[in-house]
């Protein structure tokens, strides 16, 4: 059972964070270097002691993957990806999504604790299931990207040239870094779909079929594929990558976790 006391402070970093980069945004101000020293900084300790959560349910050869288990698990890989991407990448002010994001997944875990133990059993599963997560945190990254270029191109359009807009980096780049995730991502869910389907049996121990997890994440697979092209080819971009951005990820989010919650919390089911 995990320390209290992690989840705690945990949730009060990850805070934290999201109040300093909100201050920055609402004093208009481009992010400095010793601001953004300070951001990271709170970041990786939210994420370390987050991983130190996490751990409790990794243990004994299984992996813990109920309804607020997988939130919080997903919400440290997408946290972690923002920390190490903003190194190198005007990534920053995506923390005011990222961050209270993982925050209250750390609060869910803590407050509602449930257990769904998936054994596994070989090499290979574990491989399929850690590439399923990075394409599933790659995408959500993509998607809160996509949530700040919509606030750039409302506000743009208003005519609102101060404050918050002034704290982004330039639209062009913003959105040049969402289809970098997506494509990434893309590439990931790619390599999840192609085993789950033709190595169900060698993975999982039964033959593949159409569930409803399956079919959500094949048409997750079909807009993102469709986005790609339409960028690369008719040159795609403002809301209409947005609208296919948000629209493949509400996709995912319902092949993996409204799946869970119908069985978890809908008909009871672990």
């Amino acid at each position: 059972m995990a320390n209290p006391a992690l989840n705690f402070l945990a949730l009060a970093l990850y805070l934290a964070t999201a109040v300093l980069i909100a201050q920055r945004l609402a004093s208009g101000h481009p992010v400095s270097s010793g601001a953004k020293i300070g951001t990271l900084s709170l970041t990786v300790g939210a994420v370390i002691l987050h991983a130190a959560i996490l751990y409790t349910g990794l243990q004994g050869g299984v992996a813990n993957l109920s309804l607020t288990a997988a939130f919080s698990l997903v919400a440290w890989i997408v946290a972690t990806m923002y920390f190490a991407v903003s190194l190198f990448r005007p990534l920053d002010s995506l923390g005011i999504l990222v961050t209270p994001f993982a925050g209250l997944t750390v609060l869910a875990s803590w407050l509602w604790p449930t257990r769904n133990p998936i054994p596994l059993s070989s090499t290979w599963q574990a491989v399929h299931i850690v590439i399923a997560l990075l394409a599933y945190s790659l995408l959500c990254l993509a998607a809160a990207q996509s949530l700040m270029l919509l606030l750039q191109e409302r506000e743009l359009k208003r005519k609102q040239l101060g404050g918050v807009i002034r704290a982004l980096p330039p639209m062009e780049m913003t959105e040049t870094l969402m289809f970098h995730l997506i494509g990434v991502g893309f590439l990931l869910l790619t390599l999840t779909v192609v085993s789950g389907v033709f190595f169900a049996e060698q993975l999982f121990g039964k033959p593949f079929s159409f569930t409803h997890h399956i079919v959500l994440a094949m048409s997750a697979w079909v807009v993102y594929a469709i986005l790609l092209y339409g960028r690369w080819h008719l040159g795609w971009r403002g809301r209409t990558a947005i609208r296919w951005t948000l629209g493949g990820f509400l996709l995912l989010v319902l092949a993996y976790f409204g799946s869970k919650f119908v069985l978890e919390v809908v008909l009871g089911r672990r």
